[in-house]
């Protein structure tokens, strides 16, 4: 089974239908649901993704989330190691301008040797993974 990382951006494109990676994103969620992929994530991108959701959507879209998608995804949950991997690399690669939650999300994946990404941040594609 293949395993797949998902990234915040991914996961707001599929689920707001007016968003401009939303077709793509739908199609992309088909094929990993086809292959039977590994979905995975981080306890960061859940955060990031439950608080983007409430400030635009409100707190049903929140809980619609945590309900029916947050399930499907395997959720490491971040310890210091791995916030402290994250920060390490945010500190060498402060040209690019990472978010913390991409640092640590890019540590895990190199951690768990994952090198796909469902993701529309460009950071993700400049850090060399694909879908």
């Amino acid at each position: 089974m293949s395993r797949v990382f998902v990234d915040t951006s991914a996961i707001l494109a599929l689920l707001v239908a007016n968003d401009e990676n939303h077709d793509d994103a739908v199609h992309k969620f088909d094929a990993l649901r086809l292959e039977k992929a590994e979905l995975v994530t981080n306890s960061y991108v859940l955060v990031e993704t439950y608080a983007l959701l409430g400030r635009r959507f409100g707190a049903s879209a929140v809980r619609r989330f945590r309900n029916n998608f947050a399930p499907l995804l395997n959720v490491t949950w971040v310890d210091e190691e791995m916030h402290e991997a994250g920060l390490d690399l945010l500190a060498d690669q402060s040209k690019r301008r990472l978010s913390l939650v991409d640092a640590v999300s890019f540590a895990q994946m190199n951690a768990q040797r994952i090198d796909r990404a469902f993701a529309f941040d460009r950071h993700f594609s400049s850090h060399g993974l694909r879908f």
